[in-house]
């Protein structure tokens, strides 16, 4: 399994239900790294999306305790296991993508982690936990910096050892 996420330098991923800059080139890095492939997200990630829809060209799952929540177009599971029921053992072709509580639960079960990082600082209300310091995880890929609307960015994956 794979997580994807853009954070600022403090490690905080959104603010209010959004994220904390739009940032073009992230977004068709993110589109670039999911399609075709399998996005789990919570709702309230997804109802953040346009029109609170679906990604396009991938199999969306929400994972929400809100019983009868059943947006077109997605499947939905109550909890962890009954997400890992539904995914089966072909696991290399997902991408936890949010929010923060989604994160949290399968931060441990993923191998790869694409992080997106923003050299600002934003006032946020998400977070993601900090993994350079992580002594299981290496770098094993990074960008040249990226530059749009005046903010410095960068790509990098994170690979467990």
């Amino acid at each position: 399994m794979n997580i994807i996420v853009v954070v600022d330098e403090n490690w905080n991923i959104g603010r209010d239900g959004g994220l904390l800059v739009h940032l073009p080139g992230d977004l068709k890095y993110f589109k670039e790294k999911t399609l075709g492939k399998t996005v789990v997200v919570g709702r309230k990630t997804l109802e953040s999306f346009p029109g609170s829809k679906p990604l396009p060209g991938r199999r969306n799952i929400v994972l929400t305790r809100k019983e009868r929540y059943k947006p077109e177009g997605c499947e939905t599971c109550a909890s962890k296991e009954e997400l890992t029921r539904l995914l089966g053992n072909d696991t290399k072709d997902v991408f936890i993508c949010g929010g923060q509580n989604v994160y949290g639960q399968f931060l441990e079960e993923c191998d790869r982690y694409f992080v997106t990082k923003i050299y600002a600082a934003f006032d946020a209300d998400r977070s993601f936990p900090e993994l350079d310091s992580r002594q299981d995880l290496e770098i094993v890929w990074k960008s040249d910096t990226q530059e749009e609307n005046g903010i410095n960015y960068q790509f990098f994956e994170y690979k467990r050892k």
